[in-house]
């Protein structure tokens, strides 16, 4: 693959939970070694567009490419050689409650990977380092800050040192400092590793930060593509109005009266 080509590539992309169309044809490439910023409403697609990407959803219509290989047709056992190349932060970190540090993120090298304790153990460290929390090993997550749990599952995600990040609301749930220390970790990772990152968040600032390019989806469709640089004079109401924190003046009336309504109904997906 050149590095002019898509890592990453969405062609029409349709996907429904039961009669509700979440993403509707949807096509979207994502440049090798840029941070991609996905932006939209609660419920608007946005960390299914990332979970299509590592085929833990399939879509209804259309494809996945992962590179060349079309994910979205791979059965399980094709899917293990492209999924260690891509590292996944989850919403909530998602680590494992009842293992060490250490133990969560050797995980994914002992287990998927075959590496013996010890090289498994000496990697721990590396990635601990790499988030600042070289000595918290032995640690349980239920002793840890919000903001160290994210930190923790960002080791995890690295640790097999993937081509692809994906990253799920990274800064969602922390004070300003943490989240700007995870801003600062995701620039880093990008800087010195060389990694794409796809990530989502609504974190305004955090884009403005972050982004090589942002792109917004809304009511099942990418609505705007444009630089960080830019976010400001897009000549769409609705994007002007999500960078903003800008309520519609019919929210508004819909909330003097009693009636408000979601701006994207559904549960955030």
């Amino acid at each position: 693959m050149s590095d002019t080509e898509p890592i990453i590539r969405l062609k029409n992309v349709t996907k429904a939970f039961d009669s509700r169309v979440v993403l509707n044809a949807v096509n979207l490439n994502i440049a090798p070694g840029k941070i991609t910023v996905i932006i939209g409403p609660s419920g608007c697609g946005k960390s299914v567009t990332l979970k299509h990407i590592v085929s833990l959803i399939r879509p209804d219509k259309g494809k996945v490419y992962f590179e060349e290989n079309e994910v979205s047709a791979m059965s399980e056992r094709e899917l293990v050689p492209i999924r260690r190349q891509i590292g996944f932060l989850f919403q909530g970190a998602a680590l494992f409650d009842s293992m060490t540090v250490e133990e969560n993120i050797c995980f994914p090298m002992i287990e998927g990977n075959g590496h013996s304790l010890d090289v498994a153990r000496q990697r721990c460290q590396e990635v601990l380092r790499v988030v600042g929390l070289d000595g918290a090993q032995q640690k349980f997550p239920e002793e840890m800050s919000g903001g160290e749990k994210k930190r923790v599952a960002l080791a995890r995600a690295i640790v097999l040192n993937p081509k692809v990040i994906l990253y799920d609301e990274p800064t969602t749930g922390l004070d300003p400092i943490r989240a700007d220390l995870i801003n600062e970790l995701i620039l880093k990772l990008k800087n010195t590793l060389g990694n794409t990152a796809l990530v989502v968040t609504h974190d305004m600032q955090s884009t403005r930060k972050i982004a090589d390019r942002v792109v917004m989806l809304y009511q099942g469709r990418f609505i705007a593509d444009m630089t960080p640089d830019h976010l400001g004079d897009v000549d769409n109401e609705i994007v002007a109005r999500f960078v903003e924190g800008r309520a519609s003046e019919e929210e508004l009336a819909q909330l003097r009266t009693g009636r408000l309504e979601s701006f994207n109904d559904g549960p955030e997906t």
